[in-house]
Parts: structure tokens; sequence; C-alpha cells
């Protein structure tokens, strides 16, 4: 006979699933991401290639540590996002002329006209999200507060 259940009535509050952070978090997150590969897909990128396009289309030329920083992705993941955007045409790379250690990352004429493309991804996912604009308003207001102090832990560390 198993003594799984007496296991089980000892388990600390603190390590149940219903009590943690990281997991609601962590479900969100890859919930909406499928939501958001259902929109992607048709066009093309991944949800890690849109959102390097989102720093882009704000801030193109950029270097390619702004786009690591912006993006919260070590350059290790982004180099290879970067090659692939490069390869559908997208971006371009280039060494900046007054520093050779930096790369500058461009949009080319195709990366400026998915712009146009993707303007109805947003308002796709909130139709499709089944949740109210408030709450998600809500919530990346409160992820937006949380979001600096997570990086400054890690980047203390």
């Amino acid at each position: 006979m198993s003594d799984d259940a007496g296991f089980q009535e000892s388990m600390p509050e603190e390590l149940k699933l219903d009590n943690q952070l990281c997991f609601p978090l962590y479900a969100a997150s890859r919930l909406v991401t499928r939501l958001y590969k259902d929109r992607l897909e048709p066009l093309g990128i991944t949800y890690p290639q849109y959102i390097v396009l989102m720093i882009l289309w704000e801030e193109a030329p950029c270097p390619v540590k702004t786009i690591s920083r912006r993006a919260i992705l070590n350059t290790n993941t982004l180099t290879p996002l970067l090659k692939r955007l490069e390869q559908q045409g997208y971006i371009s790379r280039q060494r900046d002329g007054q520093d050779e250690r930096q790369v500058m990352v461009h949009l080319t004429l195709a990366g400026r006209a998915l712009r146009d493309r993707c303007a109805c991804v947003p308002w796709e996912l909130l139709q499709s999200s089944g949740v109210s604009l408030e709450k998600l308003v809500a919530l990346r207001e409160m992820l937006n507060e949380v979001l600096p102090d997570l990086k400054q832990t890690l980047e203390g560390n």
C-alpha cells in the first residue's frame, strides 16, 4: 500500500501549486502566447519575432543591445532570431560606423510594411481572449510595475 496520502496531507502550504505566484504567470503567458500564435502564424512570424519587430517599429534603427534589453532576451537567444528576420527580409544588420563593436538593426521596406499587416493583432487578441479590456489593462499595469524590480534583482546577481 502506498503512503502517498500521508505524504500529501503533510504538504506545506507554501509548496502547493495554487499558492504560487510563478504558476499563474507562467500559465497565463503560455495561453496568451498561444492566442498570438494563431494570429502571427499566417503572417509567417513567431511571437518572439513579433516582440522584436514591435521594438524596431518604435526605435529602428537601433543597436542589438537595445533590443536585448527591451525584449529581456539574452544575445544567444536574440542573434538567431535576428538572423531569421533578416532571412525573411524584414530587417538588416550592419556594424555601426562610429563603433564597430555595435551592430545596428534596421527595418527593410518589407519590415515596415509588416507593421500595417500586424496592426489588427492586438484588437483580434483582445476579442478572442474572453477577458475584458479593463482586466487586461489592469494586469498589464500591475506587471509593468513589478518587471523593473524583478529585472533589477536579476541584474544585481
